[in-house]
């Protein structure tokens, strides 16, 4: 008989030795449990042919065509992925609808002698749990933004407090990605359902009863989206403030974003956009600025002529009480020390 779980947190507490996504690479790659493996047993080419059998012939032929692709590869599994594995193991196993694909691996597996259980519903009833959680219920935890300008080291910050046992979540290393403009990052960013999937399990996580720390964002991450409950709650939560002087924030972001400073042609192509937003003289004087390699008064022009302007505008349209103001004297390891130091005070008396 399939499981059914209630909530999310049920699911991820589950006492499974593994769980197994027996649906297509393609499928897997799209969105998956966190943790589960990929053991597919009709393949990205396989499941499209058996699709096509299906519509343009008939059913029960291509049940039974599936049929025989889905025993062989679940067989090479066996002999394979799963030999090392002995009586006792206990598999979680699920498919697209908790349909053929997973009850045909999952019986396989019972007849072996192994504990397997199959999810009811399978991965479409995993995303309806998550919707909830993310869209329709309340978030059961408090909330603190870390909030400061681009340059004031926000991410070195939350890793510290983390460090000190601090709960944080660290939104951009979730989207794979810095979170401005220029922020993308090596191996592109997750699909939104894999980001809210994520998103969903650090959340059920964190404990309810102490805060949780998170960078302040917009409501997008690059490509992608935050959902409304939790951003919602971000906008509301309270803040600490973080600063520094522009020439340490120059520095420092000169360090941090070389990568991106190297790329002229990558630079051009995100900054001629702002033309409608800052004005052809100032976007032509960024290109000149690229065009001469001078990454130093780059950087600055941007913070000067963007991205402060664009914090200082969204500050304006919130309503969330700053509960502390922390001036980085230096963007050091001992500075961000000193910092990660005093949130922590700052946190204790919440």
């Amino acid at each position: 008989m399939a499981l059914k779980f209630s909530d999310l947190s049920q699911l991820y507490m589950h006492s499974f030795d593994a769980v197994i996504d027996v649906r297509s690479p393609a499928e897997f790659a799209e969105d998956h449990l966190p943790e589960a493996i990929n053991l597919p047993v009709l393949d990205n080419e396989e499941r499209a042919a058996v699709g096509t059998i299906y519509v343009q012939q008939n059913p029960f032929l291509a049940r039974k065509v599936g049929a025989a692709m889905v025993f062989r590869n679940a067989a090479a599994h066996i002999e394979n992925s799963l030999s090392h594995h002995a009586g006792g193991w206990k598999p979680l196993v699920y498919c697209w609808r908790g349909g053929q694909r997973s009850g045909s691996f999952s019986w396989m597996l019972q007849q072996i002698g192994w504990r397997a259980e199959v999810i009811e519903g399978g991965y479409r009833s995993y995303r309806r749990l998550v919707n909830k959680y993310l869209y329709q219920d309340p978030l059961p935890l408090r909330i603190v933004a870390l909030d400061g300008n681009t340059g004031t080291a926000k991410t070195e910050l939350l890793q510290l407090l983390q460090t000190l046992g601090i709960q944080v979540l660290d939104l951009e290393g979730l989207a794979n990605h810095r979170g401005s403009l220029l922020g993308e990052r090596p191996g592109g960013q997750p699909t939104q359902k894999a980001f809210e999937s994520a998103l969903a399990k650090k959340l059920c996580e964190m404990d309810k009863n102490r805060p949780v720390v998170v960078e302040a964002e917009s409501s997008k991450i690059g490509n992608l989206l935050l959902p409304p409950t939790f951003w919602t709650a971000l906008c509301n939560a309270p803040r600490i403030l973080v600063s520094a002087p522009i020439e340490l924030r120059t520095t420092y972001l000169v360090k941090t974003y070389d990568d991106i400073l190297s790329d002229h042609e990558r630079l051009r192509d995100r900054l001629s956009p702002l033309r409608f937003h800052r004005g052809h003289s100032v976007v032509d004087s960024w290109l000149a600025m690229i065009e001469s390699n001078d990454k130093h008064a780059l950087t600055r022009a941007l913070m000067e002529q963007h991205y402060d302007l664009a914090y200082a505008k969204s500050r304006r349209c919130q309503r969330a009480e700053i509960i502390a103001k922390i001036e980085l004297a230096t963007l050091d390891n001992n500075g961000l020390a000193t910092a990660a130091s005093r949130v922590q005070e700052v946190l204790v008396q919440l």
